[in-house]
C-alpha cells in the first residue's frame, strides 16, 4: 500500500469498503514505538560520537575512546531507557488512578456524571430525542460510560503504551546505532587489517551517514520529505559533534603536559 496520505482514490475507495473499514476498526490497537526507537537512536550516535570527538580532540588513544564509547553506551543507554520506561509507567498509573476516580464519581452520583455526558455531546451538536438516546446507550454499559469520560473529559488514550517496550526501543536503537562511531576504533584495537589509517574520519562518516539515515526513516512516518529529514538530523548531530571536539581540543591543551 502507498504510504500514508499518498494513496490513490481507488486505494482509499478499497479500504474504507464497509468490510475494510469492520476488519480495520475490528483489529487490536497496536501502540507506535517510533518515536522512542528514533529518539534512542539519535541520542545514541550523538553521545557516543562526542565521545569520540572529544577524546580525539584531547590527542587519546584509540583504546580510551573505545572504553569510554561502551561506557556510554551501556551507562548512558540504559539511563535513557529507565527514563522512558519511569515515564511510561507514570503515565499509566496516572490514567489508572483517573479510571479509578470516575469509576467512583459514577458510583456516588451517576446523574451528576449523566450529565456530563449529556453537555459533553450537547456540545458536540446532538439536541433532543437523538442526544437523550445518545447518552442513554453511553450510559446504559459501564466500561462504556467510564471510556467516555475517560477520553472526553480527560482526553485520555484508551489504551497507553507499554512502558517495557518503550524502554527495550530506545535501548536497543541506543545501542545499535550508538556503536557505529566506536566501529572504526574498535577496529584499530582488535589489529583488523581492514581499519583504515584514519579511525576518527571513518567514524565521522559513518555517524553522519546514520545521522542521515535515521532521519530520512523517520520521514517515512511523518509529513516531511526523507532528504529534508536526513539534513535535518545531520544538521543536529554536526553541531553536538563540533562541540564536543571543541572541549576535547581545549581541554587537551590544558592538560597536556609541556
Amino acid at each position: 500500500m502507498a504510504a500514508r496520505g499518498r494513496e490513490t482514490r481507488a486505494e482509499l475507495e478499497r479500504t474504507h469498503s464497509p468490510a475494510a473499514i469492520r476488519r480495520r476498526l475490528g483489529r487490536p490497537r497496536r501502540h507506535s514505538y517510533l518515536s522512542d526507537g528514533i529518539f534512542g537512536a539519535i541520542d545514541g550516535a550523538v553521545t557516543t560520537f562526542a565521545v569520540v570527538a572529544g577524546v580525539t580532540g584531547a590527542g587519546l588513544s584509540a583504546g580510551v575512546i573505545v572504553i569510554l564509547g561502551a561506557a556510554n553506551l551501556l551507562g548512558d543507554g540504559f539511563s535513557m531507557a529507565a527514563a522512558n520506561f519511569l515515564g511510561a509507567r507514570a503515565a499509566r498509573q496516572q490514567h489508572e488512578r483517573e479510571r479509578r476516580l470516575e469509576e467512583r464519581e459514577i458510583e456516588l452520583h451517576p446523574e451528576g456524571e449523566r450529565e456530563e455526558i449529556r453537555q459533553i455531546f450537547a456540545r458536540k451538536g446532538f439536541t433532543g430525542a437523538l442526544l437523550e438516546q445518545v447518552v442513554g446507550v453511553i450510559t446504559g454499559d459501564r466500561k462504556r460510560w467510564i471510556d467516555t469520560m475517560m477520553t472526553e473529559e480527560h482526553g485520555a488514550a484508551r489504551e497507553l503504551r507499554s512502558p517495557w517496550r518503550a524502554g527495550a526501543a530506545t535501548f536497543a536503537a541506543f545501542a545499535v546505532v550508538g556503536s557505529i562511531p566506536l566501529l572504526p576504533f574498535a577496529g584499530v584495537v582488535v589489529g583488523a587489517l581492514s581499519v583504515p589509517e584514519r579511525p576518527f574520519l571513518w567514524s565521522a562518516a559513518m555517524t553522519g551517514a546514520a545521522f542521515f539515515l535515521v532521519g530520512a526513516a523517520k520521514s517515512r512516518f511523518v509529513d516531511q520529505r526523507w532528504w529534508l529529514s536526513g539534513l535535518e538530523t545531520l544538521a543536529v548531530g554536526s553541531v553536538a559533534a563540533v562541540l564536543a571536539y571543541g572541549v576535547g581540543v581545549i581541554l587537551g591543551s590544558v592538560t597536556r603536559e609541556p
